[in-house]
């Protein structure tokens, strides 16, 4: 598998037993057998192709802003679309972004064309490809309110162009993650702004996020989605475990919502605390916490 994927990338671009804690934000983790990094469509699809003609595992990550792999490591393909698939594109009103260019580059060029309604993406520390998979959203905004179309490529290699309402988007899911299917490409529409009120939200938004969020630690963002008339963050402090530690993972203290790598942790280590709390909340509260963050 090794020389086939590389026939299609270039030796430069796929590496063999690559630790994932270089490619995810929690920086902790297993290695993957083969790390493929595709620059562009073409490549992108030959490479899920040939994995499927071989019944070879495969999983495509983007920033790795949500994901944690287990320390055992990942048996298969680990294929990256980030740096190297990451075209924007200003159109009027709207804006063309490839799966691998970041949120933050996507606000930045809301802003500088005077368009409005993006700004709630500015700090997510993710890609395009995984926004749209898991309808990522902060402050009141997300992705399905400013989505037109996004391509995907299905299990059989085609690439899919689906509207807003195939997309099946609603809270951190979408028809994309229930059915498996690969980012390719989205088309957002804006409104018409002022740059001067374009940037002051920004900078509101990003001001309140360094004000609450553990930013100075890794981690993957909330950890926790948010159960049905409660809030996850709060319900861990309620159940006593601000500053709890299993090894170098821990509940931030300054927002208990979020699991951090405050010191080496592996990926054990988080697993291990993310149970805990989860039995915890349970016990006291009899609220189930589903994790945000996905496990390889």
């Amino acid at each position: 598998m090794y020389n086939r994927l590389k026939e299609i990338v270039g030796e430069k671009y796929i590496k063999e037993n690559e630790s994932m804690a270089n490619h995810c934000t929690f920086r902790c983790g297993g290695n993957a057998e083969l790390y493929v990094i595709p620059g562009n469509v073409e490549e992108l699809t030959e490479v899920i192709k040939t994995c499927c003609q071989e019944n070879y595992p495969y999983m495509v990550i983007g920033n790795g802003s949500n994901i944690l792999v287990r320390d055992e490591g990942y048996k298969g393909a680990i294929i990256e679309v980030n740096s190297r698939i990451n075209d924007i594109d200003v159109i009027g009103d709207e804006i063309v972004a490839d799966a691998g260019a970041k949120l933050s580059a996507v606000a930045m060029a809301a802003y500088e064309n005077d368009l409005a309604g993006f700004e709630f993406a500015h700090g997510i520390p993710g890609n395009v490809g995984g926004a749209v998979v898991m309808n990522a959203g902060a402050y009141g905004g997300e992705m399905k309110d400013v989505i037109k179309w996004v391509k995907v490529l299905d299990k059989e290699g085609n690439i899919v162009t689906l509207n807003n309402e195939e997309l099946e988007l609603g809270y951190r899911t979408s028809v994309v993650s229930k059915r498996g299917l690969i980012v390719l490409q989205m088309c957002i529409k804006l409104d018409i702004g002022a740059s001067d009120e374009i940037a002051y939200v920004m900078q509101v938004m990003m001001q309140q996020r360094k004000a609450k969020q553990p930013l100075e630690y890794p981690s993957a963002g909330s950890t926790f989605k948010r159960p049905e008339g409660y809030f996850a963050g709060k319900l861990i402090d309620d159940a006593g475990l601000r500053g709890y530690r299993v090894g170098g993972a821990m509940v931030s203290e300054k927002h208990c919502g979020f699991v951090i790598n405050y010191d080496n942790a592996t990926a054990t280590d988080v697993l291990n605390l993310i149970e805990d709390v989860q039995k915890k909340v349970k016990e006291k509260f009899d609220v189930e916490l589903e994790t945000e963050v996905k496990l390889i």
